[in-house]
């Protein structure tokens, strides 16, 4: 039997049966509440506060494809928080992690995008949510074609951020396999979709895990994937922002898929990019393989998102939800705060194919201080819930799902308990956890959504 062989059966053998006694073990550890409920009658408030335990991230990623992590420099599993997606079982959610553990650090003035646990697979984690705990149930490593690691690498120089070790010092290699998997939903034929920040890309991936199919900008020219790579999004994609490409994925009814680009796109340049308050939304059709509609979202100033924040550039949206037939809840956000609005896809807001497409058009869609005063069909929005009201909603939530009518499920992005610098880890090359962990939280609303 081959090594993939074998790697095969043991990757069926861990979805049938969950993760080990010693992973499980090491949920058993209690959660804490991070929050007290908040709110009196009328307001939005906390219902349930669910902490991840801690499990060595080497024990999670070894026990899925052994082998894939050699050290895992005392990091714990998170970065789970890209988003969540109800299984269909009460209290049970699909998860996905990002790319990995990394971090920044700033080398003779300039700063290095740092892989710490280079060897990491991003997965998809089934979780439960029981009281103050959320236990890992199962989960499912991303594979390639022939069965090996997709890893979270970036893909290509000169376009992705260069990797670098745990301590910025020595270069890792690229990899056009990689992906840094953000949103998920889980299609009714038991596979996923998930998207991805580098191409940006969305990508269709089998129930146990292996990559389908990967959908990309026209013009991105990846070569060497291990999987079937298809130039089916629009080329204007090609400007998004460095790590900040699709985030946000919602499954219509119908079966239609969202995507969310989390920031304005660098159009005709990073300044336009980072001093604008218009992203996008594309629809995209499974049956056809295709994007069939495209739309302008327009940020509220940041200062309203976030009260004191003035950096425009901060603003990004994480999560979106399909909450009905063309209807969605769009997260916007900062780090330190979020507000969620209700959103409905017009299909006379359809820009897709026309000149904003055109990356050649001046003013870019990016640029123009008024969209809809230059005809742009900006699309209407109103206001569900104001998180940073709510006490006991953590920091960087991503994550969104919907429990039902008048209860939001939650879920942050703890980093892996990583910081930015090079206080990041000790001397011995060992995690300083920034002590941020990963929390399910239930918010109640006074009202449907």
């Amino acid at each position: 039997m081959s090594p993939h062989a074998v790697r095969k059966g043991r990757v069926r053998r861990s979805i049938a049966i969950g993760l080990p006694l010693a992973v499980v073990a090491a949920l058993t550890v209690a959660g804490t509440a991070t929050g007290r409920p908040g709110g009196g009658h009328g307001q939005a408030r906390v219902t349930t506060a669910a902490t991840l335990g801690d499990i060595p991230l080497g024990t999670f990623s070894n026990t899925l494809l052994p082998g894939t992590v050699k050290d895992d420099r005392g990091v714990d599993l998170g970065g789970i928080g890209s988003d969540l997606y109800p299984t269909g079982r009460k209290g049970e959610f699909w998860a996905v992690t990002d790319r990995g553990p990394n971090g920044q650090i700033k080398v003779d003035g300039k700063k290095r995008r740092t892989f710490p646990v280079p060897g990491f697979d991003p997965a998809i984690v089934k979780i439960r949510v029981r009281g103050d705990q959320t236990k890992v149930v199962s989960a499912l490593p991303l594979t390639t074609s022939s069965g090996k690691p997709v890893t979270g690498l970036p893909n290509q120089e000169g376009r992705d951020e260069a990797p670098y070790s745990y301590d910025a010092r020595t270069p890792v290699s690229y990899d056009p396999n990689g992906l840094d998997t953000e949103g998920l939903v889980r299609a009714p034929d038991g596979t996923f979709w998930l998207v991805d920040e580098y191409g940006p890309s969305l990508v269709h991936v089998s129930a146990r895990g292996k990559v389908i199919k990967r959908y990309v900008p026209r013009g991105l020219k990846l070569r060497g994937a291990d999987y079937p790579v298809a130039e089916a999004l629009p080329g204007v994609l090609l400007h998004r922002k460095t790590n900040r490409g699709f985030e946000g994925l919602a499954q219509l009814p119908g079966g239609d898929l969202v995507m969310a680009v989390q920031s304005p796109l660098s159009l005709p340049d990073e300044n336009a990019g980072d001093n604008s308050r218009t992203t996008r939304l594309l629809r995209f059709s499974p049956r056809k393989q295709a994007v069939t509609a495209e739309y302008a979202y327009r940020f509220d100033p940041v200062g309203l998102v976030d009260p004191g924040e003035d950096d425009t550039s901060e603003l990004k949206t994480s999560s979106v939800v399909a909450i009905g037939r063309d209807k969605l809840l769009v997260q916007e956000r900062t780090d330190k705060a979020a507000r969620l609005h209700a959103v409905t896809l017009r299909r006379g807001a359809n820009i897709l194919g026309g000149k904003w497409d055109r990356s050649t058009t001046r003013p870019s869609l990016e640029q123009l201080d008024e969209p809809a005063s230059s005809g742009v069909p900006v699309l209407d929005k109103r206001l569900v819930v104001d998180l940073n009201t709510v006490d006991g909603v953590p920091g960087k939530i991503e994550g969104v799902a919907r429990v039902d009518s008048r209860t939001l499920a939650l879920i942050n992005d703890n980093d892996f308990g990583m910081s930015d610098g090079p206080e990041a880890f000790d001397k011995d090359g060992r995690l300083v956890d920034s002590g941020t962990e990963t929390t399910v939280t239930y918010v109640r609303l006074p009202r449907r959504y």
